[in-house]
């Protein structure tokens, strides 16, 4: 992880340029600092624990939607096949029926 880069010439200035004493910029510059250097040891191991957490429940979710997308792709093939015998059925139905009718009228004629 980087350290965040912190100007204090750049900080002073604009405070000075915003009507703050030079004296006073200066000493709020170096409590900003002080606060950053101080602070960020702590940061460190609460981001790698927050990282960590984030990680486990990203992959998780992963599994959990990989197991949703094959139960859907089983549905899929499912209803597929279902369609698919119904189809048939129809069509030997269908062709039964039109083979029935010409027997008929071929024996009217």
């Amino acid at each position: 992880m980087t350290t965040i880069t912190f100007d204090t010439l750049k900080f002073v200035r604009t405070l000075k340029e915003a009507g703050v004493p030079e004296r006073q910029a200066e000493a709020i510059s170096e409590a900003v600092r002080s606060a950053q250097i101080e602070s960020e040891p702590i940061i460190r191991p609460d981001l790698r624990e927050l990282e960590l957490r984030l990680d486990a429940r990203i992959r998780e979710l992963e599994l959990k939607m990989e197991a949703r997308f094959a139960d859907t792709h089983a549905r899929i093939a499912e209803a597929r096949a279902d369609l698919t015998r119904w189809v048939i059925g129809a069509g030997l139905l269908q062709t039964t029926v039109i083979i029935g009718v010409l027997m008929k009228v071929a024996k009217l004629i």
